[in-house]
């Protein structure tokens, strides 16, 4: 069974294609415009994406030695995220399932990131705990099978990835804040400053960056220009440390509560961190726990991981319908 899929919910154009539950094929167009405003316009995005679709369907199938007609199914984000870039990418599948007389189903971009670990790798044990951290969401999932979620912890108010895209701002850093922090930390002094861990009170698996990121504004607002251009590094790697810190904090008292648990996956574009693979090693070691972490490729945004998502469940049948709409609060 050949099935592509399509991933459009923010800035990148992806499609992939999974054969027989493998994949064979990838493409990622990322619109390099937003840098230059600081963040993701909507009405670019969208745009970008419709210039960019056709070309980037076409790399993939060319990749994979296949033609439309070899396809069995079609794979989508629906939602959440933004709803011009969702609408491009909902609308071509459905245009295209039409024109070649095949299924489509619509699929959650957060389900896809769960999915991510299970590309490339055929030994999933469950139950299993995936953090997912991203720009806009960081919550911990008990996975008891490929199809059966529970949410037992997130976010307050900001994502992981807000935190270090604000944290960025506030350090004069470019966007996407994430890469640009990590690469300046690398060789800084993780301890230069003490920026507090928050915990939310009575719920350990979760989280709450938005203190820690006002931490940073008012601690850097207090130093002199002098001060804060010679150590920026130190600072960045002392925020860093902190934002992972309550990651990895989470996850040790889910190894509290769930002693049935030994797998932990970690996915979601933060996972891509530089600094939070070196701690997952630290954790594993620790706890004598596994976390496993999709390949660099995968964590960011991509339409493998959607395609993955769906697999099993096209296999068995499930389709969307055409009335279909994007969902940009989509909940999972």
């Amino acid at each position: 069974m050949n099935i592509l899929g399509i991933e459009t919910s923010c800035d990148e154009t992806s499609a992939s294609i999974i054969s027989d539950g493998k994949l064979i094929a990838n493409v990622v167009y990322t619109q390099e415009i937003h840098k230059k405003y600081g963040g993701v316009v909507p009405e670019i995005a969208s745009q970008q994406h419709l210039n960019e679709i056709i070309d980037v369907v076409d790399s993939a199938l060319d990749k994979s030695n296949l033609q439309k007609k070899d396809l069995n199914g079609i794979a989508v984000t629906y939602g959440p995220g933004l709803m011009g870039s969702l609408l491009v990418g909902l609308n071509f599948v459905k245009a295209m399932s039409l024109s070649l007389n095949i299924p489509f189903l619509g699929v959650n971009h957060l389900e896809g990131h769960l999915y991510s670990n299970y590309i490339d790798n055929d030994n999933i044990s469950f139950p299993n705990i995936c953090l997912l951290v991203s720009g806009g969401h960081t919550q911990v999932w008990l996975i008891k099978n490929y199809n059966e979620f529970t949410l037992i912890g997130e976010t307050t108010d900001d994502a992981a990835g807000e935190a270090f895209d604000k944290g960025a701002r506030i350090l004069g850093l470019n966007y996407p804040g994430g890469p640009e922090i990590d690469k300046i930390s690398k060789n800084g002094n993780i301890r230069y400053h003490n920026f507090p861990r928050p915990k939310v009170k009575n719920s350990p698996y979760s989280f709450s960056f938005s203190g820690l990121k006002t931490s940073l504004l008012y601690y850097t607002q207090k130093i002199d220009n002098l001060e804060f251009k010679n150590n920026i590094k130190h600072i960045s790697a002392s925020y860093q440390e902190a934002i992972l810190d309550c990651l990895f904090n989470a996850l040790e008292n889910v190894t509290t509560n769930y002693n049935d648990v030994n797998d932990f996956y970690i996915s979601g574009g933060v996972a891509a961190n530089s600094r939070l693979r070196v701690k997952a090693k630290s954790f594993e070691e620790k706890f004598n726990k596994k976390i496993i972490l999709p390949k660099l490729e995968y964590c960011t945004d991509n339409a493998a991981m959607i395609a993955m998502a769906s697999y099993q469940k096209m296999m068995n049948g499930q389709k969307s319908n055409y009335d279909l709409a994007p969902s940009p609060n989509l909940k999972l």
